[in-house]
């Protein structure tokens, strides 16, 4: 009898630690990840409350009304090019877009948050309940000029980020569309208008990941910065042919950059020695220096859902291990991450969590949270940055990214045009940041389909650090 009842406290004992476990567990999960559960669609008792009522409104940083209610129905704002170049951010009402801020914010704007005193307040005022009024971090100004300016009839996607707070200026992906107008041609479009390349489209994100292959060298070579290294113009590993930007088999020519510094092969996008490199370094190495960076990581930011970057462990071959360096093989980030590691190199080496929640407001006018920054990771170490910085104002004052160059202005940037089988051009990306005190902006910039990074999206880089330095965004 005595063993029975020990049996039994144990078993009650351990019932209890595992209802402890699954509290601490739901704890976490609605800390980490509330919004995501409650912004679902197959959440049907926020669908059923939301009858009730009046959605808040969603405004930009600068106040600029982008969603509101009037007579029962969702409308958006009213300048058409604000419309759509924001709708990727904004959402729309019958939620094509997923994850927007009209539904990932959906529990401020339908009024969940709001306390019981709060909502005996409209009920005694005799007044239908009104949601909270959401601000992003979004300059809708900039939004419009960027889709003004991002090339016609081409997908892909720009991210434009506060590097010291994280703050989101816009994040935009191509083709858009108007909320207020859903056609059926929008609905059968074959580029997918409702996709949201910035966050959840998956890349190989080509030379710009060259910044990741540099740290790496950097972090686990001691000579990196001194050494000389040797580029033939190819480099045969396996089945695997690793050549360099302008090689022509067929035609007989091949690039070859001879004898240069980590810097120069930096400069002029060099894949023979980025390649190279990660054979020296290792693939574990140059895979932990990736994962610090945020690749392999679930992302589980505040303010928004973002498809997991990934740095390959499969298939690891010296061939792959080689391209993987240079950008390529199996490696895949979102255009959003590419900003958020290129913002650590301005930012000292600190990487800070995207945002786009600027403030929430009730109705009765008190602020119900706002803003607040926070650190991701430090994948890079001062100094590391400080040569990083140096290695990437290089490619913009003599390299690859001379068209993202701003006269008496310190840009710094990385180019990369990764190749796809599928596509009859390679994707065109531009990442890069403004090395001024006043105006501490980092971008990510991807052309599908487009041609060379240099030529392509550099330009358009150029461009937007321009807006961005006559504007002076609130951001």
């Amino acid at each position: 009898m005595k063993q029975i009842r020990k049996n039994i406290g144990r078993l009650a004992l351990m019932l209890c630690m595992l209802f402890v476990l699954l509290a601490a567990y739901g704890a976490y999960s609605i800390i980490t990840q509330g919004n995501r559960w409650f912004s679902s669609s197959a959440n049907t008792y926020v669908r059923s409350k939301k009858k009730n009522v009046i959605a808040g409104d969603i405004l930009d940083a600068n106040g600029v009304l982008l969603a509101t209610t009037a007579e029962g129905e969702r409308v958006y704002a009213e300048n058409e090019a604000v419309r759509k170049a924001a709708v990727h951010m904004v959402g729309d009402s019958a939620s094509n877009v997923n994850n927007g801020a009209e539904s990932f914010f959906s529990s401020y704007l339908y009024g969940f948050q709001q306390s019981f005193l709060e909502r005996l307040s409209f009920a005694v005022k005799g007044q239908p309940r009104m949601g909270d009024t959401v601000q992003l971090t979004l300059d809708s100004r900039l939004a419009a000029y960027v889709a003004s300016i991002f090339p016609q009839g081409k997908t892909g996607a720009v991210v434009v980020v506060n590097y010291e707070t994280g703050k989101l200026l816009t994040s935009q992906s191509f083709p858009n569309f108007d909320p207020m107008n859903i056609t059926v041609e929008v609905k059968r479009d074959s580029q997918k208008p409702f996709f949201n390349r910035a966050t959840q489209g998956l890349y190989a994100p080509g030379s710009t990941f060259k910044i990741v292959t540099a740290a790496s060298a950097l972090q686990n070579m001691q000579d990196a910065t001194a050494r000389a290294f040797q580029c033939t113009g190819q480099l045969q590993l396996g089945e695997r042919l690793i050549t360099d930007a302008g090689t022509d088999l067929t035609a007989g020519k091949i690039t070859q950059h001879g004898q240069l510094t980590l810097l120069r092969a930096f400069q002029v996008s060099c894949n023979n020695t980025f390649a190279n490199l990660a054979l020296t370094i290792g693939d574990e190495n140059l895979k932990k220096t990736s994962e610090s960076f945020g690749f392999n990581d679930n992302f589980l930011f505040r303010d928004l859902v973002v498809e997991n970057s990934s740095y390959p462990t499969e298939n690891r071959n010296d061939g792959e291990i080689a391209w993987t360096g240079a950008g390529q093989s199996a490696l895949t980030a979102s255009p959003l991450h590419m900003c958020m590691i290129t913002a650590a190199v301005a930012n000292d080496g600190v990487m800070m969590e995207p945002r786009i929640l600027e403030k929430v407001t009730a109705a009765n006018g008190t602020v119900r949270t706002e803003f607040v920054p926070r650190i991701y990771k430090k994948p890079l170490t001062q100094a590391h940055a400080e040569l990083l910085t140096e290695y990437m104002r290089a490619v913009v004052t003599g390299g690859t990214g001379t068209a993202a160059g701003i006269s008496g202005v310190k840009v710094c940037g990385k180019t990369g045009s990764a190749e796809i089988d599928t596509q009859e051009n390679t994707n065109a990306w531009f990442v890069g940041f403004l090395d001024e005190g006043d105006s501490p902006y980092a971008l990510a910039i991807v052309v599908e389909d487009a041609g060379g990074g240099g030529s392509v999206a550099a330009p358009i880089a150029q461009k937007i650090f321009s807006w961005l330095l006559q504007n002076n965004p609130v951001n």
